[in-house]
């Protein structure tokens, strides 16, 4: 298994969690477009990266394979940045990858 730095966490996106910007969504959809922006980019060898949200579904591609996950207050919340983790996590590995941070980085391990 090889482990690909993806990219920085995003702290602009801190500034969009409630209580500072509340959304009536009760999983900080506005957090998490933000976050998933830096998940979009290329790996060294050039297999593009894209993951984005449409309701509660967060999809994850990693070349020519993807996953699909589910932001689940009820499983996973109430704090919205571990709800948003366990999604992209689970949609990653339906992808064929593992999803880390350590650090403030995001890691992916395939």
């Amino acid at each position: 298994m090889v482990k690909h730095k993806i990219n920085e966490e995003s702290r602009k996106s801190e500034d969009l969690l409630p209580p500072k910007q509340m959304d009536r969504s009760g999983i900080g959809v506005n957090y998490a477009d933000e976050y998933l922006k830096k998940l979009n980019t290329r790996l060294e060898d050039g297999t593009p990266i894209t993951c984005k949200r449409r309701g509660l579904r967060i999809t994850a591609s990693i070349g020519d394979k993807k996953g699909d996950a589910l932001m689940n207050r009820i499983l996973h919340g109430p704090d919205p940045k571990v709800i948003l983790n366990r999604a992209i996590s689970a949609a990653m590995q339906e992808a064929g990858a593992s999803f880390t941070i350590e650090n403030e980085t995001m890691y992916l391990e395939m």
